[in-house]
Order: structure tokens, then C-alpha cells, then sequence
């Protein structure tokens, strides 16, 4: 990873995100960028935690939970980070399973709707 830092704009651009939400994440503390004065520099560290947080927003992770399993990190390391991760992973995997039953019910339910006002209309 190199050593580049990245301006508050520079980021914001990068992971197409607003200045309001990359100060929001620094507040919450999954974020912990450098400070110049009001400026702010993100560094390969923050990199690579925004790249998690937006893989986790992606798939439905609250910011609560990102926030938890990054400070695994810190506080116990990579191995039990992991462990949380396939914990977490399979708690969501679980969850969009479930979620995808019920939205393809609905969808069968709805087509079957759908089709018998349309064959009233024929």
C-alpha cells in the first residue's frame, strides 16, 4: 500500500460519497483521518476501512456493526476480525435469503394477480 494521502475531496470523489458522510464516519469513529489544521488527510489505513465500510453498506451491514467488527481489529486482531466476519456473514447471508423468499412470493403473487385482471380485460 503506498503512502499517498488523500484530500477530503480527493475521497469524497474516490468512493462517490459526500463531505457530510466522510465527517459523519470520522465522528462515529470508523474513520480517523490526519488533521492540518480544519484540514483533513486520509491515508492507506482509512483507504482500505472505506473500501470495508462501503463493501458493508453494500450488503446491508448497519454502520454498527461495521464499526464493531473494525475495532475487532485494533483491539483483538486479524484472526478474531475474521472470525466475527464469517459470523457476521453468515447472519446476513441468512437474512437476504429470507428477504429474497418473501420479495419472489410477493412477485408470484403479484404476477398471478396481474395476469387474471389482465384476462378479464382480453
Amino acid at each position: 500500500m503506498s503512502d499517498e494521502r488523500l484530500s477530503l475531496k480527493e475521497m469524497c470523489a474516490r468512493f462517490e460519497v459526500t463531505p457530510r458522510t466522510l465527517r459523519y464516519y470520522e465522528y462515529i469513529e470508523l474513520l480517523e483521518p490526519q488533521r492540518d489544521g480544519r484540514a483533513r488527510f486520509y491515508g492507506p489505513r482509512c483507504v482500505a476501512r472505506m473500501t470495508l465500510i462501503m463493501r458493508g453498506r453494500r450488503w446491508g451491514f448497519s454502520l454498527e456493526e461495521i464499526r464493531q467488527w473494525l475495532s475487532l481489529y485494533d483491539h483483538q486482531g486479524t484472526d478474531a476480525q475474521m472470525r466475527a466476519w464469517v459470523e457476521l456473514a453468515d447472519r446476513k447471508l441468512a437474512e437476504l435469503r429470507e428477504d429474497l423468499a418473501r420479495r419472489e412470493k410477493a412477485i408470484d403473487e403479484l404476477q398471478s394477480s396481474r395476469d387474471r385482471v389482465a384476462r378479464t380485460l382480453d
